[in-house]
């Protein structure tokens, strides 16, 4: 794939003049995958280049193209006939279907617990716990010789947690997505991190905007279902196959993993620039690069917050790429932040353009005593007590 992020014209988003302008009410974020194979690039942590001489460590970003297979979609899953709602039997049952309220659960749930022991810093309580990163979405083909289609709809996944919709893309007809065949589909989520400690159900119902909505055409529409015990630990992508085109969707399963919640803020602006963002996570098979922003800066603003899954014990790295019309050459700054159970972390990085500041806040995915999926219907405890012997001290832990 290209290596150069921040590209006038028609991109990859498949959207013409594509290079956002900050603030406005259209900012996105997406966590969509871009990784070139053999690519190296130095990690500093909020250094620019004249200051990281001598202090640099290479890193090396896995190939980005990822095994593709066809998507299991369930039988009688469909929305636009009613079919899914009528399900009554096997495993379908205990996500209550018909309840089709956004997840309620919000991201950093657990980053400042108040029964930590001994302490937050030292916390034997809660764990990294397994999690779904979805990397991109990708509109594989359309059956339409229209050069750019207009999609809405939404591919949202419930979780054990509450089993309410957490989108990942979520379009209104009258706000749909302008894509091309082959391009990626701009994402809107997740609102939080998807847990898999259990089957999660990545459910969706997506369609392509005609002239009058009795023409309006069905891309792809059902649910598929993925189980942490079979879900590979590295980025695979499934195609979903539909009535009028297909959807290829790469996700991973993030055994370990604690979820990371990103804030970026852009201040003393000193003229307008543009602007990549990326992060680089590890997996099983490597260091894999997500882009999660590109536009154009032209005042003080915040982007949007976003929701990833960092494995325990890695490194989670933050790539600025910051360019001018006027410069030939483009910026990089770097900053990197440990994964951990609780806590934020910040760092800042100034620039002769604008000053940017991140807060990365830490947090696992663990509910307190039990999980839950459909109102109580399937439930399933996980404590285990230990036993802490000290000098001054014998203390009797329970871990859920």
């Amino acid at each position: 794939m290209a290596s150069n992020i921040v590209v006038k014209g028609v991109n990859n988003w498949g959207r013409p003049n594509w290079l956002r302008v900050l603030p406005c009410a259209s900012n996105y974020f997406c966590t969509s995958i871009y990784a070139t194979k053999g690519k190296q690039f130095d990690i500093t942590k909020g250094m620019d280049r004249s200051e990281m001489k001598g202090r640099t460590k290479q890193v090396f970003v896995s190939h980005a193209s990822y095994p593709v297979s066809e998507g299991n979609i369930l039988k009688k899953t469909t929305h636009r006939d009613g079919s899914i709602y009528k399900i009554n039997y096997g495993i379908l049952k205990l996500w209550h279907l018909t309840q089709r309220d956004e997840t309620q659960l919000e991201p950093m749930m657990f980053s400042n617990p108040m029964n930590c022991f001994p302490d937050r810093d030292r916390c034997m309580v809660h764990s990294a716990t397994a999690m779904m990163q979805i990397f991109s979405l990708k509109l594989e083909k359309a059956s339409t010789n229209i050069g750019l289609v207009q999609l809405y709809g939404y591919i949202a996944v419930r979780d054990c947690h509450d089993s309410l919709l957490n989108y990942v893309f979520n379009r209104s007809r009258d706000d749909p997505v302008i894509v091309e065949q082959g391009s990626l589909i701009e994402m809107t989520g997740p609102k939080r991190g998807i847990a898999m400690v259990a089957p999660a159900l990545v459910e969706f119902d997506m369609r392509i905007k005609k002239g009058k909505q009795e023409d309006d055409l069905q891309l792809i529409d059902g649910a598929m279902e993925y189980h942490d015990l079979v879900t590979p630990e590295y980025p695979f992508t499934h195609r979903i196959n539909g009535d009028c085109g297909a959807v290829d969707i790469t996700l991973a399963l993030v055994r370990w993993a604690f979820e990371a919640t990103i804030d970026v803020v852009i201040s003393k602006v000193q003229c307008g620039f543009d602007l990549s963002l990326s992060s680089c996570v590890f997996l099983m098979n490597g260091l894999h690069e997500i882009q999660l922003f590109r536009g154009s800066v032209v005042e003080s603003c915040g982007l949007r917050r976003y929701v990833i899954a960092v494995k325990k014990d890695t490194l989670m790295y933050l790539k600025f790429k910051v360019g001018q019309n006027s410069c030939k050459n483009d910026l990089d700054h770097h900053c990197s932040f440990k994964a951990k159970k609780h806590g934020h972390d910040y760092q800042q990085i100034m620039l002769e353009l604008a000053s940017i500041s991140v807060k990365v806040t830490w947090s696992n995915l663990q509910r307190d005593r039990r999980w839950h999926v459909g109102g109580g219907d399937l439930q399933a405890t996980h404590a285990q007590e230990i036993r802490i012997e000290g000098p001054c001290v014998v203390a009797r832990v329970a871990l859920y």
